[in-house]
């Protein structure tokens, strides 16, 4: 079995909220409250504009990855863009395939909805991120120099 990665459906928002308070508290912070993540995940899961993803490192285990696609049409593209919000795969899921099943998954949604370019950022000392994304393609776009944050980019024409 491998990793694999699917859309969240609107009876999933508690467990997409529920990982992406993982996220939050493996930043160390405890703002926004998982009430408001809930409240959060369920709008934004009905909004057009936005999509989440789920995967688990095989069929037999819960999903311990998430990853949150924002659209947004560019005039420098002459359409839309997707921009990877978030991604986070649990400890105990990293090194599973969770991670590249998540980002294949993003490119295939961006590319079927027409985007012609997909854009995500990362800290810069997050060597294994930088890495997972240099596999499928994407690069360092710009960094601002007050910033410590890599913006990273792959155009999908």
């Amino acid at each position: 079995m491998s990793a694999r990665a699917w859309l969240a459906e609107l009876d999933e928002a508690e467990t997409v909220a529920r990982l992406m308070v993982a996220f939050r508290d493996h930043y160390g912070r405890d703002w926004p409250t998982d009430n408001a993540f809930l409240a959060s995940v369920e709008r934004l899961i009905e909004d057009p504009g936005t999509e989440y993803l789920l995967a688990t490192p095989d069929d037999d285990s819960p999903p311990t990855g998430v990853a949150q696609l924002r659209y947004r049409h560019s005039v420098w593209t002459a359409s839309d863009d997707c921009w990877l919000e978030d991604l986070f795969v649990t400890e105990a899921s990293r090194g599973c395939g969770v991670g590249a099943a998540l980002v294949q998954l993003a490119v295939e949604r961006a590319r079927d909805r027409g985007c012609r370019r997909i854009e995500l950022d990362t800290d810069e000392d997050n060597d294994p991120a930088i890495a997972l994304y240099g596999r499928f393609g994407f690069s360092g776009a710009y960094k601002s120099p007050r910033s410590r944050t890599v913006v990273m980019g792959r155009r999908l024409d």
